[in-house]
């Protein structure tokens, strides 16, 4: 018999942030492999909250586990305004999108990690490509069952959470046609993408183990699907947003997520039990159309467009916002909702302003509009 891994219970609905930035050179708003010397000039109080990631035009920078999102904002807002900082002392500048409108891949640095080093000696080019920036929240769980009821059926949902935060149209100056191909990218990699129901905890603990002995992962967080548990941290784990371009949209999003791992783990919403063909349907027309894509929901047999389906939800969720104490970030994800995602905006001023950079400028003016 399997030895169960051991779920650290967290206090139920914490949060953990984690948000991607990209550096940019501050002449020509290409990436640029200053993470070395970033990192390098924090703080001691900000280790662990401002870290290297795959690339060195790229940094992470994480909340402590919050109580509430009021707190994880005023947490993270702190270390975004250091990263800032020390971007300029260092003649870059930091973007929030998914992936960068022109800059090669071909041009990026790997940050001086061996487990980077060994993590892209098997990936070849499909790592070298992946110059992709992500959004991914943390929320406490009480139990590893509890988790696993949430990871069921949270799966169905992701789609309109990837429609939403969609902001990676272009590729190396193209425009790809996809609301979010950060997603179609991130999707090449092994143990990634849309995973299938577990049913019980007993169930993923059985998979991890006859992954270990496969000698395919050597721990858990070597699965990179979509949503994940994570057992050391007592949380479930939401990876699949693109990264909205604003501050106080990063953090409605995860307002969001909070309240949808609250309502299914406390039963406070219908749920969308679905065959993994059709949430894998849904996510493709999320990453093609954002929230013009259609949604299948299978038990009704019906078609929507995203953007109904993310105004149902809001407004379903609106009296577990309310018992988190987030209801004041409602009027943004309405707003976003309105407005459309990051990527539909971004090619609106890539026409109006007539180029990329000029666009990108008007993001980093907007950032924490």
């Amino acid at each position: 018999m399997v030895k169960p891994i051991s779920f650290k219970k967290s206090k139920q609905f914490t949060v953990g942030i984690e948000v991607e930035f990209q550096l940019l050179d501050e002449q020509n708003l290409g990436l640029c492999s200053r993470a070395v010397e970033i990192i390098s000039s924090h703080p001691d109080e900000l280790k662990g909250y401002i870290k290297p990631e795959f690339i060195q035009s790229m940094v992470e920078v994480n909340t402590r586990v919050c109580s509430t999102i009021k707190e994880a904002e005023a947490d993270i807002r702190g270390s975004i305004e250091f990263l800032e900082k020390a971007a300029k002392e260092n003649s870059c500048s930091i973007f929030a999108s998914s992936l960068h409108p022109f800059s090669s891949y071909q041009e990026q640095k790997l940050y001086p990690d061996p487990r980077y080093k060994t993590i892209l000696k098997e990936l070849q080019i499909i790592g070298k490509r992946l110059i992709t920036q992500g959004l991914h929240c943390h929320i406490g769980l009480d139990s590893g069952e509890t988790a696993i009821k949430v990871f069921d059926n949270l799966r169905a949902f992701l789609p309109m959470l990837l429609a939403l935060s969609a902001s990676s149209p272009f590729l190396e100056g193209k425009d790809t046609g996809f609301a979010s191909f950060r997603s179609k990218l991130f999707d090449a990699l092994p143990r990634s993408g849309m995973p299938d129901s577990l049913d019980s905890w007993e169930n993923y603990c059985n998979l991890v183990e006859l992954l270990k002995k496969c000698g395919i992962i050597e721990q858990p967080r070597d699965i990179w699907w979509d949503v994940r548990p994570s057992p050391d941290f007592g949380t479930i784990e939401i990876r699949i947003c693109d990264i909205p371009a604003r501050f106080k949209q990063i953090m409605a999003l995860s307002a969001l997520i909070q309240a949808l791992v609250a309502a299914i783990s406390t039963d406070s919403i219908s749920l969308f039990p679905m065959h993994i063909s059709v949430i894998l349907s849904n996510k493709w027309q999320a990453a093609r159309h954002g929230l013009q894509g259609i949604f299948v929901d299978q038990q009704r047999f019906e078609k929507k467009m995203m953007k109904t389906m993310l105004v149902r939800l809001v407004h379903a969720l609106e009296p577990v916002f309310q018992d988190l104490g987030s209801s004041s970030y409602l009027p943004i994800l309405e707003d976003m909702i309105h407005n459309g995602p990051t990527s539909s905006i971004f090619r609106r001023n890539v026409e109006r302003l007539g180029s990329p950079e000029k666009a990108i400028r008007k993001f980093q003016e907007d950032f924490w509009s």
